[in-house]
């Protein structure tokens, strides 16, 4: 595992010296490698096949048609469409004539959305027709940016306002534009991916070409794809996984990638036997949907041999392989913005990665000790921070070193965020390391087990309570519906109690004997003291609940119209107005 790890780590390393020697972009990379196989598959969607002569095509075409347009080298341009091979195809353009393109949720919505088209300084803003009365809502707030409408349909009505942007580009010369490049290198931007916006407002991580290229090929070579792979992507191209995880492969490994316009977990098996698919992409609560759907024969007669993404809890891990056959899971862990990225490489249920212990010069990543109850970093006598032993939690750091592309940080196209994420004189005077944010176990070995968030982890009667692990447990016990689990605080009581919100809007979940369930897999601490019934589901684009209104709503019904039920003696109590007020009082004890 060791030796393998190792070459291929240096094979993604030799390929980033090589290309940024050469000053390479991710456009230069592609274009030449459409210019050496321009009939070969780059994207399938609905069936409709995508050559890499008619990607590079359709890219030229919108890079010389922005070219004319009245905006500066480096400015910021939203791109807002559904997934579609055109999508990746106006960005790619965009970054051929010196553009930056923003690439926004397509769940975002009037204030969100206005905050993100703005937290990039977007000069104009590229949306689908299908997102236009998104873009109507918030047009009066936005009279300086630009407007371009993309329609799948050539009759399709134009937003007031708005360019047709079908049109403009149909005639202009699908040309190179190897001259445009020459002045754009390896370290320049090339697009904007926001964070997922489950703690506050999303924010813009910048993703320069040597970064993009990092993450394409890390993935490509460490889980060893081949070229004659076909990935099914079912995932968000606004997001890391989907955009450029699963989509660059095409780009940059010359991999076929099949695009779905959004995920089924009803389609998922059986589009991959359709599209005679050999790699499959899942993120966040994407293997649990797919294990509640009822068993059919299109579990086992895929051809689907590795499966790769994050968010696969180990709780479902061994159940999930079983039931689907896959034979390898490419269990990744890492943020976009971040510089300390780990992969499971050889199957190692539950890890998210290995490093071998004594590493770091290889790979120079941490897990650093910290306050259980505060959250906050711990230093020693001589002001540096504590690394952890093996089996201690701590929260993960990457050292910077803006020399190495491996260990740089590019942060946000907001610089006091940027700075927020960086913690200084960590080992020794002077040094930087990228804040992760999240808690991390290692074992003896070197491999790595995601544990969770800061500020996700609550105390309760002394007890910390890991939410993310609480999540997983009650899921399965529920039957794998959505559980997002966080901590609230109650008068009279120290620390917080556990609060878990659930979506049944079938009012099919069993609460009478629950407790009982519960208790036979969690300590006592650990057992949700309230419960919230949802009946709508606020889910991220990326399927993970959004939890930061939750925890603000916590038990107060005055807020919430959802039923919400309280522990008392063993048994979960619907709350009424007279429970409520008695409980801030402090007459009823939890």
């Amino acid at each position: 595992l060791l030796c393998r790890g190792a070459f291929r780590f240096f094979k993604v390393n030799l390929l980033l010296w090589w290309w940024e020697k050469r000053e390479y972009t991710v456009a230069k990379v592609f274009s030449k490698y459409a210019a050496a196989h321009p009939n070969k598959v780059a994207y399938i969607f609905e069936d409709t096949e995508w050559t890499y002569e008619q990607l590079e095509h359709y890219s030229n075409r919108v890079g010389r048609y922005f070219r004319t347009r009245p905006f500066s080298h480096f400015d910021s341009i939203a791109v807002f469409m559904e997934n579609r091979p055109e999508y990746i195809a106006t960005w790619l353009g965009l970054s051929k004539a010196g553009f930056v393109a923003a690439l926004i949720n397509t769940n975002l919505r009037r204030d969100v959305l206005l905050h993100s088209i703005n937290a990039a300084g977007c000069k104009a803003v590229i949306f689908g027709s299908e997102l236009k009365d998104a873009i109507r809502d918030i047009k009066d707030k936005i009279p300086d940016i630009e407007l371009y409408q993309w329609s799948e349909l050539t009759d399709t009505p134009i937003l007031e306002g708005a360019i047709n942007i079908n049109t403009e580009i149909s005639s202009i010369d699908p040309g190179s534009l190897f001259v445009q490049l020459d002045y754009v290198n390896s370290r320049d931007k090339l697009i904007y991916i926001y964070t997922s916006g489950t703690t506050g407002m999303p924010k813009a991580a910048v993703i320069n070409n040597l970064r993009y290229m990092l993450m394409t090929c890390g993935v490509n070579s460490m889980l060893n794809l081949h070229s004659d792979d076909r990935i099914y992507n079912p995932l968000p191209l606004y997001h890391t996984a989907g955009g450029i995880l699963g989509a660059g492969q095409a780009l940059m490994g010359g991999v076929t990638v099949v695009l779905r316009r959004k995920f089924s977990a009803t389609k998922y098996w059986s589009d991959c036997i359709h599209y005679e698919c050999t790699v499959a992409q899942y993120i966040g609560e994407i293997c649990r949907f797919l294990l509640t759907v009822p068993p059919s024969e299109c579990d086992t007669t895929h051809k689907v041999r590795l499966m790769f993404g994050n968010g696969l809890r180990p709780q479902i891990w061994e159940s999930f392989v079983k039931r689907f056959g896959v034979k390898q899971i490419g269990e990744f862990y890492g943020a976009t913005e971040g510089n300390s990225n780990l992969v499971n490489i050889d199957n190692k249920i539950g890890a998210v990665g290995f490093i071998p212990r004594y590493a770091s010069n290889l790979y120079p990543v941490a897990l650093l000790k910290i306050d259980e109850e505060t959250g906050e970093l711990l230093r020693g006598s001589d002001g540096f921070c504590i690394p952890c032993k093996p089996g201690e939690p701590g929260v993960f750091v990457g050292k910077i070193n803006p020399k190495k592309v491996v260990n740089d940080f590019s942060g946000y196209a907001d610089k006091k965020a940027s700075e927020q994420k960086i913690i200084h004189d960590v080992f020794k005077k002077g040094d930087r390391v990228f804040n992760s944010g999240d808690i991390l176990v290692m074992d003896e070995l070197g491999y790595f087990y995601f544990k969770d968030r800061t500020g996700d982890t609550f105390r309760w009667r002394g007890e910390n309570v890991a939410t993310s692990e609480v999540e997983a447990v009650i899921s399965n016990v529920i039957g794998l519906k959505d559980a997002t689990v966080f901590g609230v605080e109650v008068p009279g009581n120290e620390g917080k109690a556990g609060m878990v919100a659930i979506y049944d809007p079938e009012n099919s979940l069993d609460l009478k004997g629950l407790v009982g369930k519960l208790k036979k897999v969690l300590p006592n601490y650990a057992i949700p003291r309230f419960i919230r019934i949802l009946s709508e589901l606020p889910m991220t684009g990326t399927f993970k609940l959004q939890k930061k209104d939750l925890q603000q709503d916590a038990f107060d019904i005055k807020k919430v119209k959802d039923p919400i039920y309280f522990l008392n003696n063993d048994t979960y109590v619907r709350m009424t107005d007279e429970h409520y007020n008695n409980i801030i009082k402090e007459k009823i004890r939890l």
